[in-house]
């Protein structure tokens, strides 16, 4: 294995891969910093252009943009007090109080130094159990497959923000048009509504665009073109390189420990499922706050506080992409669409993955790790530039994204339906939005819905239709138990103290 990984980082000195690695952390970059854009966004649209490059360097690029897009989020954040990217909402409180406080060169150096440091050892606990846990999925039977794949659906939807009955009909609406289609087990129609266009089912593509790209450009027609006011630009557009560069007591003074440990939870929130980078920094923001020797701070401009969030969030994505490759579930939005990635490309993400072809997933870990050093070193480079991104005129920069969106999808099915399915798809996220609806859950439930079907319906015809299958099998018993207990730590138990805290009060 380590010969293998070696390898990997061998292949980023070949000149094109090493290109597409640089490509894509500048994208990464772009879109993160850019409020209303995401490294999903990026990902989702680069996806149609997979298929004309090869695995390795397809791989190479959608990691790199993960890990530049989660980073990138803080920048508008700590400058504006818009944060580019959801990850970067919990950043801001501390980074654009330090940006008033004429800190604000300082916060974004640390923020690069914190992201560096999580991702780094969120790409070291990725390699180390990548191949052990891929190991003993291998020993899953079909029940037991069938439960884990209900324990991601089940804590997508409690995990997401806001009312847990939207998340809930969120998940149902993916679970439904996930069965759109010729049924998986007998060769038949189903939802197809007599059109020999639904036939094929909805692909993967559409659904992302349209839940992503589409939808946002509608949400973002009606914004200004431009963030911020030229004034309060300005005058933080004159810093020099080395301003950037965090000094050694700062770094002491939020303390190893808390880099570490921010790191560690990211690490095992992106290993839930649903969790993603915002849940991350908020529960690492939340500890850092409950064990600092200043917790008055926080919140007014916590350097300990920026550096936790930022350690956090870039540490989730090695966490996230551990259950994609060695289970087949995705961790967040962003690993949901690198799922189709893989599957472009022939590569199913599951068990036997790692094992028949760890060599060409490893160059994909070596772009992590250099994406995680590359964010480090874009702050001294790019320090300057990063605060003019939010200037950019936006109206161009939609335009432009609509148009690659449709013609990507295009490409990915030549199909005029797919299209307007893309186009139809993103109407309907615009109007789960609008109503507070989540809108990841129904991207998971696109994603998960067939497999969620597939095992449970193959367990029944085992079982000749006996359901006490779940409960026979030892591996199952533990993942539904463990999805009871999601249930009660992340939602009943809280109802339940939020109930006699209101009543006491």
């Amino acid at each position: 294995m380590i010969g293998q990984v070696a390898d990997g980082f061998l292949a980023l000195a070949n000149p094109g891969t090493f290109l597409h690695l640089v490509g894509g952390f500048l994208l990464g970059l772009a879109f993160g910093a850019i409020p209303g854009l995401t490294a999903t966004l990026a990902i989702a649209l680069l996806l149609p252009f997979t298929f004309g490059m090869e695995v390795k360097d397809a791989l190479v690029m959608v990691a790199s943009i993960y890990m530049a897009g989660i980073y990138a989020g803080s920048i508008t954040g700590i400058t504006l007090n818009i944060p580019g990217a959801p990850s970067g909402a919990i950043t801001t409180l501390d980074g654009h109080a330090l940006m008033k406080a004429g800190k604000g060169t300082q916060a974004l150096g640390l923020s690069a130094f914190s992201s560096s440091i999580g991702g780094l050892i969120g790409v070291v606990v990725l390699i180390a159990l990548a191949q052990p846990i891929s190991a003993l999925a291998l020993l899953f039977q079909t029940p037991d497959k069938f439960s884990l794949v209900l324990l991601a659906v089940v804590t997508v939807t409690i995990v997401a923000s806001g009312s847990l009955l939207k998340a809930m009909l969120a998940m149902a609406i993916g679970l439904m048009i996930s069965t759109i289609g010729i049924d998986p087990m007998v060769p038949v129609g189903r939802f197809d509504f007599g059109s020999y266009h639904l036939i094929e089912g909805i692909n993967l593509l559409p659904a992302v665009i349209g839940l992503f790209a589409t939808c946002e450009l509608i949400a973002q027609a009606s914004m200004p073109t431009k963030v911020g006011k030229p004034e309060a630009v300005a005058k933080i557009l004159r810093p020099k390189r080395r301003d950037f560069l965090p000094n050694w007591t700062l770094i002491r003074e939020v303390g190893f420990f808390t880099y570490i440990k921010s790191a560690i939870i990211g690490v095992l929130i992106g290993m839930l499922p649903g969790g993603g980078a915002s849940m991350a920094s908020f529960i690492a923001y939340a500890e850092a706050k409950r064990s600092s020797r200043h917790p008055e701070k926080f919140g007014k401009g916590s350097y300990e506080g920026l550096a936790a969030s930022e350690s956090a969030n870039n540490g989730m994505c090695g966490g996230a992409i551990i259950p994609l490759l060695t289970m087949g579930i995705p961790g967040d939005a962003v690993t949901a669409i690198i799922f189709g990635v893989l599957l472009i490309h022939g590569l199913v993400p599951g068990p036997a993955l790692l094992g028949e072809n760890f060599a060409i997933i490893a160059p994909m870990f070596a772009a992590l790790f250099a994406a995680a050093i590359f964010v480090f070193l874009s702050v001294i480079a790019f320090g300057p530039i990063y605060l003019r991104l939010s200037q950019i005129n936006r109206g161009l920069l939609y335009a432009f994204i609509g148009m690659i969106s449709m013609v990507g999808v295009y490409a990915s099915s030549f199909s005029f339906f797919q299209m307007w399915m893309a186009l139809a798809i993103g109407v309907l996220a615009s109007l789960l939005r609008i109503f507070s609806y989540p809108v990841v859950p129904a991207l998971m439930g696109v994603i998960l819905g067939p497999y969620l079907e597939e095992f449970l319906r193959r367990s029944l015809i085992v079982s000749e239709g006996d359901p006490t299958i779940f409960l026979r099998s030892p591996g199952s018993t533990v993942l539904l138990l463990l999805t009871l207990g999601f249930i009660w730590l992340l939602r009943i138990r809280p109802a339940l103290r939020s109930k006699v805290q209101n009543a006491s009060n």
